[in-house]
């Protein structure tokens, strides 16, 4: 696995940038799944990231890490996102992502967010820009 591939399993927070349909960017810090050289994203229908997602599937994105160099490193793309609604294959989904931030997914928090999910964003990148300093 290269580095970038490394880094994108290991970090905690994407920071999702979709496009509203009057044209104004709607960016929010998302939990994520970083699997087969593609994005997972656990989401509900009704927030403004799916919504837009549906409209254009057209969405950028970025995960960074360290204000002071020599530590500072950082991968940003766009891509192409479709929703996954098929509730079977949204909870399998979801419960990867969910393990990747809880201990236990018995966890009263992990249950609401599962519960609340119903679809996932899949994000297939089609350009990454990668920094280090």
């Amino acid at each position: 696995m290269n580095k970038k591939d490394e880094f994108l399993k290991s970090q905690k927070v994407l920071r999702l940038a979709t496009v509203g349909k009057d044209k104004t960017p709607h960016i929010v810090p998302v939990w994520y799944l970083y699997s087969t050289k593609r994005f997972y994203v656990g989401t509900n229908s009704k927030t403004t990231k799916a919504k837009n997602a549906k409209k254009s599937k057209r969405v950028a994105f970025c995960i960074d890490v360290g204000i002071n160099a020599p530590d500072i490193y950082g991968v940003m793309g766009q891509g192409d996102a479709k929703l996954i609604l098929e509730n079977s294959k949204v909870k399998r989904i979801a419960k990867k992502i969910l393990a990747r931030y809880f201990d236990s997914l018995e966890n009263k928090s992990a249950k609401e967010l599962l519960d609340d999910t119903d679809c996932i964003i899949e994000i297939t990148p089609t350009k990454y820009s990668i920094w280090n300093y």
